[in-house]
């Protein structure tokens, strides 16, 4: 394949979807590349990743959660996009951001995970869930089915979001947390399961 020719900001921004990709697991957003970039718009973000594609250097990928990716990845068939939801607390609950930021692109044959579950990706904030190995950064991997006795699921409690072991006793389910230092949660009005975790990544140090 002949070298591609690129402008110095076009390589610039190749080499921060490269990094971001790399280091955390996902795509940056066109917010992102605005804001890193200081462009006066996202129209100018995706303006340059049309010229990427344009020269073969990324690709779109159709129905996919995520608009991009590396010719390479194109050949690794196992390799989905699950699109990232901000953050939720593994902490005490509280609002969710639900905002989309990206995704992660990720090999379900080593997760162990359905071609076609219905999932998405949310980073954790706070230690709730230490003893369960599920720690404040991590980013945990999460599908919208119904729960099962003991799942770790991102769960809407009184109109708060949390990350919790969802448990029933006597019939009447309730949030328990992997860390003694936090009480369990008992819904006083509503408990809705918005997804069941099915995958944790961290990143390497």
């Amino acid at each position: 394949m002949s070298e591609v020719k690129l402008t110095k900001r076009q390589q610039e921004v190749l080499d921060f979807l490269k990094e971001t990709h790399r280091k955390e697991g996902f795509m940056p957003s066109t917010r992102d590349i605005q804001h890193h970039f200081n462009f006066a718009s996202q129209t100018a973000a995706m303006s340059h990743l049309r010229a990427l594609e344009r020269k073969g250097v990324i690709v779109r990928k159709a129905n996919k959660a995520c608009g991009i990716g590396f010719p390479e990845e194109m050949e690794r068939e196992e390799i989905v996009d699950i699109p990232l939801y901000g953050s939720i607390a593994a902490g005490m609950a509280q609002d969710v951001e639900s905002e989309k930021e990206g995704c992660i692109s990720i090999d379900i044959a080593s997760l162990g995970m359905r071609a076609n579950a219905r999932t998405f990706a949310l980073k954790v904030r706070g230690d709730s869930m230490i003893d369960a190995h599920i720690c404040d950064g991590d980013t945990v991997v999460l599908e919208f089915r119904e729960p099962r006795k003991g799942d770790v699921v991102a769960a809407l409690i009184d109109g708060e979001t949390t990350l919790k072991r969802y448990v029933v006793e006597n019939g009447k389910p309730f949030l328990h947390a992997e860390n003694e230092d936090y009480p369990d949660l008992i819904p006083a009005r509503e408990l809705i399961i918005q997804g069941v975790m099915v995958a944790l990544l961290r990143k390497a140090a």
